[in-house]
């Protein structure tokens, strides 16, 4: 097997007109697959480097390198690799995955635990193999990783030694509905979503969350590792098992189910039983995320702003801001929205930007005064919901 030496500009000017190449053919991104295996022994380096310290430093200049075409060609806001490896430093060129699993239930759960892993290391993206990639899944493990994978900052589907598609998992059919179900779902969501990505990208954090750093005062947090949170408000507890059994932990508070429309009350374990169309997707007491109401759920890239609802789960006194990004200029926001708890009821209020048409506002914890949604109008910037 043959290693680029990355450290040789020529040999970067080669390569990166290979993939230049593929670029004028219509490629978008590249999958910058291994890059970990690389030899320490009879090895030397263009520049002279240590080949025992550059084991782990070329990952970052495979991933540097392979990245700075696709910046050229798309620009900074709207470029992505998948890459395979890493190591520090690597953040910048963003996605990472993690690899190769077997399709096992216990694999999907030590898929969870790399990820985490990642995450701690500040890693803002993270995608996985939906079904694993060593052996074959069944139709319920495949079912139940796609809404695990659907619940991660990218998603893709993989496999090795076969074409793993929905319809040749699974000879019911049920794969392809749940498949198409929980990209829908994904789809509805990308106002939260690519909002909360551009934030992660601003400040170094993750999509993925441990739930530790949110309740570091919780003993139990700590040690939770079958849920995380996806950005900082939705928890997700993944089923790791057929029948769809699943035990999760909610601190104190009221947790909204974005799926079934249910709230839970935290301070302690909560064990429950869902569907293949189902698991447990919690907005966290004191936050607001706004959710498409259009009807088209085919395109991940549409107006965000354009027929949203907001979804606020109250607790006294809070104060927060919830904001959309524009679908036309990657990187930039379109709407600011403040949501502050008062004396008079939860005041909703577009601080920048405006929305494209009217929104719809639920506190999903409380009783509103005029029914169970409240209706702000085309044009209409600022309103507060009575409480029963």
């Amino acid at each position: 097997m043959g290693f680029i030496d990355f450290t040789n500009p020529d040999a970067c000017k080669w390569y990166q007109g290979k993939l230049q190449a593929l670029i004028d053919m219509g490629a978008d991104s590249f999958k910058t697959d291994f890059g970990e295996r690389i030899p320490t022994g009879d090895v030397v380096y263009f520049d002279g480097s240590n080949p025992e310290k550059m084991h782990n430093y070329y990952a970052f200049l495979y991933n540097k390198v392979t990245f700075e075409v696709l910046e050229r060609n798309f620009g900074s806001h709207n470029s992505a690799l998948f890459a395979c490896s890493a190591t520090a430093g690597c953040q910048r060129f963003p996605v990472h995955r993690g690899r190769d699993p077997y399709s096992t239930f216990e694999a999907m759960a030590e898929t969870l635990h790399g990820g985490m892993s990642l995450a701690l290391s500040r890693f803002g993206y993270w995608a996985h193999d939906i079904g694993g990639f060593e052996g074959k899944p069944g139709p319920a493990l495949f079912k139940r990783w796609i809404a695990f994978g659907l619940f991660s900052s990218h998603s893709r589907l993989h496999g090795r030694g076969s074409f793993w598609v929905p319809w040749l998992i699974d000879e019911i059919g049920e794969a392809d509905k749940v498949l198409k179900h929980f990209v829908r779902t994904k789809h509805s969501l990308m106002p939260y979503l690519y909002s909360r990505a551009i934030e992660m990208h601003k400040t170094g954090g993750p999509m993925l969350q441990e739930p530790f750093p949110e309740y570091p005062n919780d003993p139990i947090a700590w040690s939770l590792d079958m849920q995380y949170f996806l950005s900082d408000s939705l928890l997700v507890a993944p089923v790791f098992n057929a029948k769809g059994e699943v035990q999760y932990y909610l601190p104190k508070g009221d947790w909204y189910g974005i799926l079934d429309g249910k709230v839970r009350t935290g301070g302690g374990y909560v064990t429950e039983e869902h569907s293949f169309f189902s698991l447990p997707v919690l907005l966290h007491p004191g936050s607001a995320i706004f959710c498409s109401l259009g009807e088209d759920k085919e395109n991940v890239v549409y107006d965000w702003s354009k027929g949203v609802k907001l979804l606020i789960i109250r607790v006294k006194g809070m104060d927060m801001t919830v904001r959309i990004a524009d679908h036309e200029k990657p990187g930039e926001l379109k709407v600011v929205v403040q949501v502050r708890d008062g004396p008079d009821g939860v005041t909703v209020e577009v601080v920048d930007g405006k929305l494209n048409g009217s929104m719809d506002i639920a506190v999903v914890n409380k009783d509103i005064i005029d029914g169970n949604t409240l209706h702000l109008k085309d044009g209409q910037t600022k309103v507060t919901i009575k409480l029963k």
